[in-house]
C-alpha cells in the first residue's frame, strides 16, 4: 500500500506560517545534508496531494523554476512539475495547472489513491489542509523540520485533533543550517 507522507517546515512552537502565512522565519539557505534528505524522501513519491490555496501558489512558482534551465533548484521545479497532482478543493469546478487533477471527498479520494499501484504520495501544506489529513489518521509518515525559531502565534496544524494519535519516532537528525528533523509514522505503520 502506497504511504502518505507529510514534509513541512514548523517553527519550535509548532507553527507552519505566521497569523497571515508569513513564511519569513524560515531558515535558508538549506545546508547540503538537508537538500539530499529532501531528494531521499521525495524520490519514491509519485503524487503530490495540495490543498487549493497552496496549490495557487506552489505550482506556478515550481513551475518557473523548472522552465530557467540557470536556476539553483531547477531540478526540484522539474520534480514538482513532473509528478502528477491532486488538487482538494470545495470551490474549483476545473483545474487550471497542467498534470493536476482535482479532487473533493478528501477520506474517500486519498484512500482510493493508497490503495493504488505506485509510488508514496506526499503533501506540503497548507495549515487547514494538513490539519484535515492530520484529523482524519491519513498522514503514515511525518517529517516535521523544526527551524530554530519561535514566532509566538500563527497557523498550527494539530488544532483539529478529537482524539489522541500515537505516533512512533522513527529518527531525529539536526542538520548543519540549524534546522532538526523530527520524523514519526503513525503507529499502525510501525
Amino acid at each position: 500500500m502506497r504511504k502518505l507522507k507529510l514534509q513541512v517546515q514548523m517553527t519550535l512552537d509548532g507553527y507552519i506560517a505566521g497569523p497571515n502565512g508569513e513564511m519569513d522565519w524560515m531558515t535558508c539557505p538549506w545546508t547540503p545534508d538537508l537538500e539530499a534528505y529532501v531528494g531521499e524522501i521525495t524520490e519514491p513519491v509519485d503524487t503530490i496531494l495540495l490543498g487549493r490555496k497552496l496549490a495557487e501558489g506552489f505550482i506556478p512558482y515550481w513551475a518557473s523554476v523548472a522552465a530557467q534551465a540557470e536556476h539553483p533548484e531547477v531540478a526540484a521545479g522539474q520534480k514538482f512539475t513532473e509528478t502528477p497532482k491532486v488538487v482538494f478543493s470545495r470551490t474549483l469546478a476545473e483545474s487550471a495547472w497542467e498534470n493536476t487533477v482535482l479532487a473533493q471527498d478528501l477520506i474517500q479520494e486519498i484512500n482510493q489513491l493508497k490503495q493504488q499501484t505506485g509510488g508514496d504520495l506526499i503533501t506540503y501544506g497548507g495549515a487547514t489542509f494538513v490539519s484535515s489529513l492530520i484529523q482524519h489518521g491519513l498522514i503514515d509518515e511525518y517529517h516535521l523540520l523544526i527551524n530554530p525559531v519561535a514566532i509566538g502565534q500563527g497557523m498550527p496544524i494539530f488544532q483539529e485533533l478529537t482524539q489522541y494519535q500515537p505516533l512512533t519516532l522513527v529518527q531525529t537528525r539536526a542538520f548543519a543550517c540549524g534546522i532538526v528533523l523530527m520524523q514519526y509514522v503513525n503507529k499502525r505503520e510501525a
